[in-house]
Order: C-alpha cells, then structure tokens, then sequence
C-alpha cells in the first residue's frame, strides 16, 4: 500500500519483519509440540527457541537464497538455520509449506481485525458525542434527494452509529472465523505429524485447529472476512456520501474542518472542498475490489494450488491498510464536522411549509374525507409553493374545500415542527441501550 494512505501500526503487521518472526515461532511451538511427544529432543527444543528467538532475521539474505531456490518457506529455514546450526534439522518436521503460510496469514489477519476493532471503537465514541450533541438539532429528512419531512441531525449520527455497531459486530465475527491454525502436513492428512501438534501451536497462537485443512485453509473463511471488509466500507462511503451532499454550497447544513493555510483550488481561493470524504469514497471503492478476488480463490484444485497465494499478497496488506486508514480519517471528520443549524432551518423553510403536508392529508382522512380526495386538495396547494412560490399555509387556509373538513386551529397546528422529534428519545434508547 502507497505510505499515502497507510498508518505505521497497521504497515508493521504486514513487514518482512513481522512475518518471518511470525513463521519463526509457528515453527517453534511446532518444535515444543514435537518435543513433548518425544519426536525431537527436548534440547533442540529449547535450543531452537534461543537461537531462533534471538535471531535478527535479514530479508535481503532471505531474498537472495530465495533467488536460488525459488521457494520463500525453503529460504527462511535455510536462514534460520544458519542461526541454529545442527539442531535445524528438527524444525518444519512433517510439515508442509502451507501450515507455515496459511497460519501465518490468519494470524496477521488476527492482528489487523484487532486494529480495525479498536479503529471502529473510536469512530463510534465520536458518531454517539455528535448524535447527543444534536439530538434536538432539526434538519430536513430528504428522499430522492428531495425535502421529505422533519428529523434531527443528531438521528442521522445515530443512525450511522446503529451502522458501525453492526459494522463491528460483523468485523468480530469475521475474526473469530479467521482464526484458524492448520500443521497438518501434505495433503492435510496428518501422515507426518501429529494432530496434536497443530493443537498446540493453535493454542499457543490463541487460534483454533482447522478441522480440515487439505493442504491449505479453506478459503471460504477468507472470503468471508474480505466481504466483511467490503461493507465496512461501503458504510465509510454511504457517511461520507452523507457528508458531501450536506457540504454542497446550496445545502451548507454541515462541513469538512477547513484548517489555517488549507487551500482548497489551485485556481479558486474561495474553495472549501470535501476532500476528506471524496477521498474516503475512493478508498471504499478499493477495499470492496478486493472482496471479489477473495472469493475467486475460494474454488482451489483438489487439495491445493497456489492461484490463491498471488491475490492474498496483495490483498491482505492492501484492504486492512486502507480501511484502518479510512476508518481513522472518517473519526477524524466527524469529530470536527462543522454543524450549521442555521442553514439547516432556512433549508427547511425554504419551501414555506409543504414539508408538513402528510399531516395536513392525514387531518383530512381523520375528518371523513376520502384519501383521494384528501390527496388531491393538498397536492393541488403544494403545487402552487412549487411553482408560484406561494405559502403553503395561507393556500391551505384559502382553500374553501380544506376549511369545509378542517378548522383554521386544526391547520395550523398540523405545521408544529415538535410533532415530527416527538419519538426521538425512543430512537435514541434503542440505539445507544
């Protein structure tokens, strides 16, 4: 992933580094296990983990063996062995290449959910600040894009906090299915090794034992978790959509943080543009491209190939780099989101009243008129506001066949803004508990 978009935690996982430490200590707590069963000797045991654990791995040496030997997990243990010395001999015993990749991958894996859990964690800390802060803070509620009926911009943070929690609760999931472990040697059938040593190395990875792993880890579990990733940040998109719309300057109802000395056009010294958000949009897009491919390798030869092994290189960095970098840069908006209530009120005013026109229709149908009927009388007054620029309250007060069903008291209390955040704390409550 470009540095552009990545944040340092996050990159680590994914190092050379990290990597070869993880694969070191896969074939360590093998070497443990093999050791208990009296396959190996205790002693090289112990050795292993000395030499091994103290060891700098040196990418640049593991790349050049690799030149030679066109094999990554053969050039490491030929590394690691010059560490060792003759107790090498005993690690990666009855072991295939895919115990030491796959569970390696599941662990980074682990790691980046950990990352993205507490990423979502903060997100929702500053979604459920902004709802309470705007509980009562009316704005317009649009459908099609067009003035539908009162809300609060407080239940539009609600609404994308009941999002991200769900967001989470899947991202938990997804974890709990990656965290799976196969030492299950050549074709997954335990021949030369024993199942008890994927056992321990499970558990000593906090994991759990594939039940059947052919040679590889079935990569439903993959697919899954990157579909996972892909809604997550769908949702990043759908607020930052949000977000845009709002900032637009004949909306202006809310705002990126525009900081001193920020510049928003090379060309144009007025512009405050969204960049934030548009940006988040495009990282969305990336992070759902990686679900297809994730679920194309699900369908593997037999027991294994490796077309899995080239996507997964790219895709497992790429998508949790993005999206713990997105899920930071989306907190980081909404934490300094300029909220304008003001704006907010004149938008929905602009239109002099039609925004209460299903309860002036509902009035009507209370009062013995039919619904097409009461259809009809309030749809030809709105009209006149959409066209003419007229009042819809006075209309509806002008209309002779409205004031035959409804009294003026009973109109005008149809245009009550409190009637429409009435329900309000019950939203509230069922989202925040």
């Amino acid at each position: 992933m470009i540095p552009r978009y990545s944040r340092p935690e996050m990159v680590a996982i994914w190092s050379p580094e990290t990597k070869f430490r993880i694969w070191f200590e896969i074939e360590a707590h093998a070497c443990d296990a093999l050791a208990e069963i009296g396959v190996i000797p205790k002693e090289s045991a112990k050795t292993i983990w000395e030499k091994g654990g103290a060891a700098k791995f040196d990418v640049a040496r593991i790349d050049e063996i690799e030149a030679v030997t066109k094999h990554d997990v053969i050039a490491f243990l030929t590394h690691l062995a010059e560490f060792v010395g003759p107790d090498s001999r005993f690690i990666h015993q009855g072991m295939t290449s895919s115990d030491v990749l796959d569970t390696c991958f599941n662990v980074q894996l682990m790691r980046a959910s950990d990352l993205l859990l507490a990423d979502l964690d903060k997100l929702l800390a500053a979604l459920k600040t902004r709802a309470y802060e705007h509980k009562d803070t009316i704005t317009i509620g649009r459908s099609h894009g067009i003035h539908a009926e009162p809300i609060t911009f407080g239940v539009k943070m609600a609404l994308a906090y009941a999002e991200f929690e769900r967001c989470r609760a899947r991202l938990v999931a997804a974890r709990e299915e990656i965290a799976t472990c196969a030492i299950s040697g050549a074709v997954g059938t335990f021949a030369n090794i024993d199942p008890r040593v994927e056992e321990h190395v499970a558990k000593s990875l906090g994991m759990k034992a594939e039940p059947v792993s052919t040679q590889v880890i079935p990569r439903d579990r993959h697919a899954m978790y990157f579909s996972v990733l892909a809604v997550i940040a769908s949702s990043v998109e759908r607020l930052s959509v949000e977000i845009r719309h709002l900032q637009r300057t004949e909306v202006l109802e809310a705002e990126e943080y525009f900081s001193p000395g920020q510049k928003g056009s090379s060309a144009m010294p007025h512009k405050r543009n969204p960049v934030l958000t548009e940006n988040l949009t495009g990282l969305a897009r990336m992070v759902r491209s990686m679900a297809l491919p994730a679920m194309e390798n699900v369908a593997l030869w037999h027991e294994r190939d490796i077309s899995h092994s080239s996507v997964e290189r790219m895709i497992g960095p790429d998508a949790t780099i993005t999206l713990d970098f997105a899920l930071a840069r989306l907190t980081g908006v909404i934490e300094k989101l300029l909220v304008y209530p003001e704006n907010m009120m004149n938008n929905l005013n602009k239109f002099r009243g039609l925004v209460h026109s299903q309860r002036v229709l509902l009035a009507l149908t209370q009062a013995g008129v039919s619904r097409e009927d009461s259809y009809r009388l309030v749809q030809r007054n709105a009209m006149k506001v959409w066209e003419q620029g007229k009042d819809f309250l006075e209309e509806l007060l002008a209309d002779a066949e409205v004031r035959a069903a409804l009294s003026e008291e009973q109109i005008r209390e149809k245009f009550d803004l409190a009637y429409h955040t009435k329900h309000i704390d019950t939203i509230f409550n069922r989202v925040f508990k």
